[in-house]
């Protein structure tokens, strides 16, 4: 199975935002050494918990310190950019790491309604016109002019580069008829709601029209996971990310995720143990055989070209360890 990587650049408890973004790159360069297939990284507005608000830098930092695997985003949220300027900044990565780069378009804000504020100076955001945005970039990024009049007589720099691959993020299955009608590949965020339909999937391939960005259809399918030698401390490891989620859920959404320690003793109702129970279908925790045999049968029941795996326990070395484990049985 092809194995990728979707680091947000969590800020745990105990540790900064610069700490986050140099285990970002560690991160990278172990995925690299272990034959993961790329690495995106994810774009968060106005939070204390995720590092990662500029993908794009991030992604340019570790391409250079990396030789082989995939950068890029997951994603870039278009509505808060111009298409010129994500073209000229998607077409410059290619040229400085070609044949290397992906990128990941998201139609979500990444934040709150202040960030989406922020972001567009005060002005009434636009969100109805999203996937043109998106058709604007990618000709842009292909070197022909967009159908609007605003972008006629200009040329996204540099010019003759190795396009890079475009995908399209989505969580409910909207988007991917429109993935397949622009010739991107389709990532689908199952840890979002841990729900799957084959239907869609299929209906992203019968759409596919290929394009220079993407000569097949592609599907990536991004999975949260916890992994370690034994069920008892991958549960231990993945207690603190189960209560992130709960206490995210009661509109607490900007905690630092606590230590396993603290994780262990934390009062939970008999409902919370029960809702967390119940959301295990977002969150796969496991030894690496048991996971390994979930994201196979998985791939056997949807037909996904690929799997990405985000990953936050406490400690980079347990992080790091759930990658390491996962290449073990699949790669």
């Amino acid at each position: 199975m092809k194995l990728s990587v979707l680091d947000q650049a969590p800020i745990t408890e105990g540790n900064t935002a610069p700490d986050a973004l140099q285990k970002a790159v560690k991160l990278a360069v172990l995925a690299e050494e272990l034959g993961y297939e790329r690495i995106w990284m994810a774009e968060h507005h106005n939070t204390k918990g995720f590092a990662s608000s500029a993908p794009e830098i991030t992604a340019s930092y570790i391409a250079a310190k990396t030789n082989r695997i995939r950068v890029g985003t997951g994603g870039t949220m278009i509505m808060h950019y111009s298409p010129y300027k994500i073209a000229e900044v998607f077409k410059t990565l290619s040229a400085l790491a070609p044949g290397r780069i992906d990128f990941g378009a998201g139609r979500a804000p990444g934040g709150d309604n202040y960030a989406m504020y922020a972001l567009s100076e005060g002005r009434q955001p636009q969100v109805n016109n999203l996937y043109e945005k998106l058709q604007w970039t990618l000709d842009f990024m292909n070197e022909q002019a967009p159908q609007n009049p605003y972008y006629q007589r200009v040329i996204a720099s540099p010019y003759d580069i190795v396009l890079p691959q475009s995908w399209l993020l989505g969580s409910s299955g909207n988007s991917a008829i429109q993935a397949g009608k622009m010739g991107m590949g389709y990532s689908y965020a199952q840890f979002f709601n841990g729900y799957m339909n084959k239907k869609v999937f299929d209906a992203y391939r019968s759409n596919f029209i290929p394009s220079p960005f993407m000569e097949k259809p592609e599907i990536m399918i991004s999975y949260f996971v916890t992994v370690a030698e034994s069920k008892e401390e991958a549960e231990y490891q993945a207690k603190p990310a189960d209560i992130a989620r709960l206490l995210f859920n009661r509109g607490q959404v900007d905690l630092l995720r606590m230590t396993p320690e603290e994780a262990k003793d934390y009062p939970l109702t008999e409902m919370d143990r029960i809702w967390i129970e119940e959301n295990r279908s977002q969150h796969f925790v496991g030894t690496p055989k048991e996971v390994a045999d979930l994201l196979l049968a998985e791939q056997e029941e949807y037909g996904f070209d690929e799997a990405m795996i985000c990953s936050i326990p406490h400690s980079q070395e347990a992080r790091l360890n759930v990658y390491r484990l996962l290449a073990k049985e699949l790669i």
